[in-house]
């Protein structure tokens, strides 16, 4: 048997044979169904360069994703109690890499290829919800720094999370998971504090690695975010807005961008680069909805932004910048559709564009890369069905940067891309199936 399909079958016994095994009978199993809160949907991307970047081609990207809530209140009796299981198996191609020849995807479901458990978690809810707490084999860009405002994007400068946060630190992302564990307090009804630690595990990310692989032997270290911030939902105000504070400190092992151990340039002495293990960052971010026709209504225009910045440390990049929009319903026809633009700025550090200078002179070739690479996507999202969306967008990166390939000798041109994204939700039909268990279940 083939490592991936031991894997898939790995994973498909942790989902569904487990539980049942457990809680066997009629009664039982009608008790667990009843607890269960099935997830599951297909997420597929499509890019294709029609200009510029490095030579002319087309990639597909895609993720199926199946999970479960289960309410441990429902099922033995232990309140505010939850357990949290995500499995993810991705496939395809990127046509950053492929094609651009940059290092910034413009399909933000690539990454972690193949099969892997991607969050199991416990979750504790204390003084009336006002505390959360959650541990287990998890990842830290789910809980800080995301938006639900991402599911309208393609392009990964933004999206799932700002890209920054991952290029000078090590904040551990979907689906390679790792040991983590987050506490979130509400102060206010509105406003609430955020912490978190999570292993750093670079071994997780590679081929073949499937999540069930729990020692920490390959740990290089930890990374602690955190976060100030205020939010009101549609449910709590008629405009509903979100703004933050956080920054996170990374204590794991990472390269430095330009020097050896020497002070000097790595690319010019020959040595290796020096290896550091402190570096932190801060960042600001806010939502905020404009218009909204009634409360009701679930409608309306949403600005967002995101600013972050290096603190201490070395890094590739020095701030990062987005801003855009989100306009939910369009034509009077039209109330699932969406118009979404987001424009992002990645400003690079001295020592990373000192290090592509070097290496660019040392192939044969002259001068210096861009100090910034702005992206900028405009999608339209139509809601076919209750279950399917499709969103054709369209990308625009200026002055790609060139990380992807150091040894580059000249400037990639600026990449103008065609994309189209899918989300095929399935969580309505499990539903149904739960429910038709659950009534046979009883019957029988």
């Amino acid at each position: 048997m083939s490592s991936s399909r031991f894997c898939r079958h790995a994973l498909a016994a942790l989902a569904f044979c487990v539980p049942c095994s457990v809680f066997p009978g009629s009664a039982f199993a009608a008790t667990l169904a009843d607890s269960l809160t099935p997830k599951a949907g297909y997420t597929g991307e499509f890019a294709v360069l029609l200009d510029g970047g490095e030579d002319r081609g087309d990639a597909y990207a895609g993720q199926f994703h199946v999970g479960a809530d289960l309410d441990l209140a429902r099922l033995a009796g232990w309140n505010g109690a939850a357990v949290h299981l995500n499995i993810s198996s991705r496939h395809g191609d990127n046509l950053a890499t492929d094609e651009i020849g940059n290092s910034t995807s413009v399909q933000e479901i690539f990454g972690g290829q193949g099969e892997r458990l991607a969050n199991l978690t416990l979750e504790q809810k204390l003084f009336d919800d006002r505390l959360v707490l959650e541990g287990g084999r998890t990842v830290a860009n789910i809980h800080f720094l995301g938006s639900d405002l991402c599911s309208y994007f393609q392009l990964n400068a933004a999206c799932g999370n700002p890209t920054f946060v991952f290029r000078t630190s090590s904040f551990t992302w979907w689906p390679v998971s790792s040991w983590g564990a987050h506490a979130k307090a509400w102060i206010t009804p509105t406003v609430y504090a955020h912490l978190g630690a999570y292993e750093v595990n670079p071994h997780q990310a590679d081929n073949g690695q499937h999540g069930l692989t729990w020692n920490t032997k390959d740990s290089t270290g930890v990374i602690l975010p955190f976060a100030l911030g205020y939010k009101t939902t549609p449910e709590t105000a008629r405009l509903p807005s979100m703004v933050e504070f956080g920054g996170w400190h990374d204590r794991s092992d990472y390269t430095d961008p330009l020097a050896d151990a020497n002070g000097d340039p790595a690319q010019s002495s020959g040595l290796p680069y020096a290896m550091h293990d402190r570096r932190s960052g801060v960042y600001l971010r806010f939502e905020q909805q404009l218009t909204r026709p009634s409360v009701n209504d679930d409608r309306g225009l949403i600005v967002f932004g995101n600013a972050l910045r290096q603190v201490d440390g070395e890094a590739i990049e020095d701030y990062f910048i987005d801003l855009g929009f989100v306009q939910k319903g369009t034509f009077r026809n039209r109330p699932l559709d969406s118009v979404a633009f987001v424009i992002t700025q990645q400003h690079y550090s001295d020592e990373a564009i000192d290090n592509l200078r070097l290496t660019r002179a040392a192939n044969g070739g002259s001068g210096s890369p861009h100090h910034s690479q702005t992206m900028m996507e405009l999608s339209y999202g139509i809601q076919l069905t209750p279950a399917l969306r499709i969103a054709p967008n369209l990308i625009y990166a200026i002055h790609p940067d060139q990380f992807a390939e150091p040894d580059r000798t000249q400037d990639l041109p600026n990449a103008f891309i065609a994309g189209l994204r899918v989300d095929l939700s399935l969580t309505p039909a499990l539903k149904a199936a739960g429910r038709q268990f659950t009534r046979s279940a009883t019957k029988g």
